[in-house]
């Protein structure tokens, strides 16, 4: 499997655990403030996760064009 490939998978599974627990918070299923915190928290370091997988597939895709040194040395 691609490299890309997993990446892409694992961008997904954030997704859906991510949705997981808004859902959990948004429908009453956090019992005390501690819970609703330990999950807001869940929530934030998957975000983060899923933003440096993205900046990784964003670079992937900017760096497969044609690369083109332009020697300004003379």
């Amino acid at each position: 499997m691609e490299p890309e490939q997993i990446l892409y998978k694992l961008s997904r599974a954030l997704d859906r655990r991510i949705n997981q627990l808004a859902i959990s918070v948004t429908s009453g299923g956090v019992d005390s403030m501690e819970t609703y915190k330990y999950i807001i928290g869940q929530i934030n370091a998957l975000e983060s996760v899923r933003q440096e997988i993205s900046n990784l597939l964003n670079d992937k895709e900017h760096n497969e064009g044609t690369v083109i040194d332009i020697n300004t040395k003379q």
